[in-house]
């Protein structure tokens, strides 16, 4: 039944906000003050519908495609004030079709509900990629932004419109479980990547049906928690926060256009993420000029009063949030706790209106640009033809090759010899798919290391034993030409909420490791993994380590090419490798003033931020730096040849590094400024250009500016943050 609002609502189709044609923000503005206060809040509120409006079968969200929408339930939830999000639904077209009708026909303005999911590195039942660490290690803003086109084209297929990702915190402590979600720990790299991969989810319109709304989250700083603990307090300055930590998602933002982000759980001096305004007022949006909505993250409001204790109930916790910056809420408390919470505020005045008209300003206006309101439901058909398309499958192939890094490769052990007759393949994650974190393991081609070697070397015997027993193990490894050991991490030991004291391989794998090296047979180490670990014995001890991180569902095949020369190995890290965590935190582009050492141990890691070896070489020559433009607006011209001197083929990434010899504030040792994946034949040069901006070369200096200081600099280019080809220029 339709309400009478509802009908005299429809009776006037001559609305401005109905119009199309009409410019966007009219738009908005024109519905925004049709809307009562309870309207307005509940655009602000975001539910988790599966369970509620569906008739389920079973607890998995994500099983639940057979899931018929209720309506009945959907009147009890939401009634006709219509909805601002829905989550956690996953849902094929036919479902969001049904749901989206019955939400635009059963509220006043007939406002389209946002259909909000997970997609980390792949939606739900669609191809799965390399873990964005992984990703990260191609060095490839052309992977980065095709796989963020790709993840939304088939999420949109299924009638969602918005994904909550990339993650761009700066991930600068391994304990930390969420490392894997990032694309490292350090500033430019992330911002770059983060920005290729929101143009690749929002595309040239978010009205397509083949873009969503990208959230780059956590903001801001999340990556750096006290004691490598999830959603513990952040240390750090404002210099800090604005020159590392904002300026990896500014891109994303000033560039990108993303029109959402997810505010954090964390503190930082004593102020939540969800209750700084600096943070979502003044920087995010009077400074980069963001136009879309600030979710909080799941819980992030509610622990304002239950750990931050800053507000003294959830109705306080509430309108801080709203106040502060934040415009929808994760289902952090009860809804009709929350909705009426707002509407109290609004009423006694402790919560303006403009703030609230400014949070539903952000949700109107991304359903406007999404389409929603001229073209609210997908094609079912698009699924079919979208999901899992060969095209997509093949990026996610081509992302693992790229994303293979081989850390050590003594004597040129690698490549192995396809006519090695006897291989052994041991370790826990030798036969399984290792997917990481928001992805399950049942998707996909799941293809293992073990199916990748059977399907690489046909001919050759190979056996599989998983290390539980190590004396069976190691009976295996006598018996074998070559021992391939596939070990790292999983789920349950990394991931969110899975933070470790220390980064050693986990269960009996060191006991394993030392016991198959004793046989001394030819041996490679796979890690396959979500962080750094500490594998010092390793390193002294296995010929060859390949850090394969978590690379999706093509990641057996790409790391059997790898093995055996068909894909010649070009990943680098985007985070150092500790030797110990009592190094930590250890991140290449600290400050000069970290000069001292341990009593017990040099102070240098285990392998650091940039590396990666092939199975050619590469030399760099003839670094040359030319100002072209002098004050706030020096712009410098940078070129380097790198020359592929070896016998094969072969990618490298050309990275260059930036040092302010003196400034008026202590700024890092060096700090990468450019990058740029290459392929060389063997033996040709290249002459790779770079182009320094003023955001390249600026500060934020004691008087809290951002400047760009006369003086020497020093540059370095070469294929690691250990790059020793120098060149210096001045700026006036």
């Amino acid at each position: 039944m339709v309400s009478p609002l509802l009908a005299h609502a429809q009776a006037k189709p001559g609305a401005q906000y109905r119009d199309a044609r009409a410019p966007l923000e009219e738009r908005v503005n024109d519905l925004l003050k049709r809307m009562t206060l309870p309207e307005k809040v509940r655009q602000l509120d975001m539910y988790s519908s599966a369970r509620e409006i569906m008739s389920m079968h079973t607890d998995d969200t994500h099983a639940a495609l057979d899931a018929v929408f209720v309506p009945e339930k959907a009147q009890t939830l939401w009634g006709d004030l219509g909805v601002g999000a829905v989550h956690d639904l996953n849902p094929t077209p036919e479902q969001a079709n049904a749901i989206q009708r019955w939400v635009i026909s059963h509220n006043r303005l007939g406002i389209p509900a946002l259909f909000i999911e997970e997609g980390l590195h792949g939606y739900d039942t669609g191809t799965v990629f390399p873990a964005p660490i992984g990703l990260a290690g191609t060095w490839d803003r052309d992977v980065a932004r095709e796989t963020g086109a790709a993840i939304a084209s088939e999420a949109r297929s299924h009638g969602v419109h918005m994904i909550l990702g990339p993650v761009l915190d700066l991930a600068r402590d391994p304990r930390w479980g969420r490392v894997e979600e990032d694309f490292g720990e350090d500033t430019y790299l992330t911002g770059q990547l983060g920005l290729a991969y929101v143009r690749g989810m929002q595309g040239d319109t978010l009205a397509s049906d083949h873009t969503t709304i990208a959230e780059p989250k956590h903001f801001v700083g999340h990556g750096s928690p006290e004691g490598g603990q999830n959603t513990s307090p952040v240390h750090m300055g404002e210099r800090e926060l604005r020159t590392e930590m904002l300026a990896a998602f500014e891109p994303a933002f000033r560039e990108g256009h993303a029109m959402s982000t997810m505010a954090a759980y964390h503190e930082i001096d004593g102020i939540p993420m969800t209750a700084d305004p600096l943070v979502l007022k003044q920087i995010l949006r009077g400074e980069w000029g963001f136009q879309g909505f600030v979710l909080s993250d799941l819980g992030a409001i509610r622990r304002l009063y239950e750990d931050h204790r800053v507000a003294p109930s959830p109705q306080a916790a509430s309108c801080l949030a709203i106040r502060s910056g934040v415009d929808m809420q994760f289902y952090d408390f009860d809804h009709e706790v929350f909705q009426k919470a707002l509407q109290d505020c609004v009423s006694s005045g402790s919560l303006p209106i403009k703030d609230l008209d400014r949070a539903v300003r952000g949700v109107l206006r991304v359903k406007f640009m999404l389409g929603l309101f001229d073209h609210p439901y997908v094609d079912p058909a698009l699924m079919a033809r979208t999901e899992r398309a060969p095209a997509h499958l093949a990026l996610s192939l081509r992302s693992a090759r790229e994303s293979m890094t081989l850390l050590k490769n003594e004597n040129h052990l690698l490549p192995l010899a396809k006519t090695i007759q006897r291989i052994a393949v041991i370790g826990p994650n030798g036969n399984i798919a290792r997917y990481g974190d928001y992805e399950r393991e049942t998707n996909g081609k799941r293809i293992s290391i073990l199916d990748g070697v059977k399907a690489e070397v046909p001919g050759a015997s190979v056996t599989f034993d998983d290390g539980k027993d190590i004396a069976s193990a190691v009976a295996a490894a006598k018996q074998a030409d070559v021992v391939i050991l596939g070990m790292g991490e999983w789920q349950g030991v990394e991931g969110e909420g899975f933070d470790r004291m220390n980064l050693d391989l986990p269960g009996n794998q060191e006991a394993l490791l030392e016991a198959v090296a004793a046989t001394g047979k030819p041996m490679v180490l796979i890690l396959e993994n979500g962080r750094p670990l500490t594998i010092g014995w390793a390193k002294q001890h296995i010929p060859v380590i390949l850090e394969a991180w978590y690379p999706g569902e093509f990641g057996g095949q790409a790391i059997a090419e790898t093995l055996f020369g068909d894909n010649n190995p070009a990943g680098h890290l985007t985070i150092t490798f500790p030797k110990s965590t009592g190094q930590l935190p250890m991140y290449y582009s600290s400050d000069p003033s970290r000069v001292h050492k341990y009593v017990d141990d040099d102070g240098k890691p285990l392998f650091p931020f940039g590396w990666g070896l092939s199975y050619t070489t590469f030399h760099y020559d003839r670094l040359a730096a030319m100002p072209s433009k002098q004050g706030d607006n020096a712009e410098v011209h940078v070129t380097v040849d790198v020359t592929n001197d070896g016998s094969r083929d072969g990618d490298d990434v050309v990275q260059l590094y930036l040092r302010r010899d003196f400034s008026s504030v202590e700024t890092p040792e060096r700090e990468l400024k450019g990058f740029l994946r290459v392929h060389l034949k063997a033996g040709e040069t290249k002459t790779v250009s770079f182009e320094l901006s003023p955001r390249d070369l600026q500060i934020w200096n004691a008087q809290q500016q951002w400047v760009v200081e006369p003086g020497s600099y020093t540059l370095w280019a070469g294929d690691s943050s250990l790059a020793n080809l120098k060149a210096t220029f001045i700026l006036r």
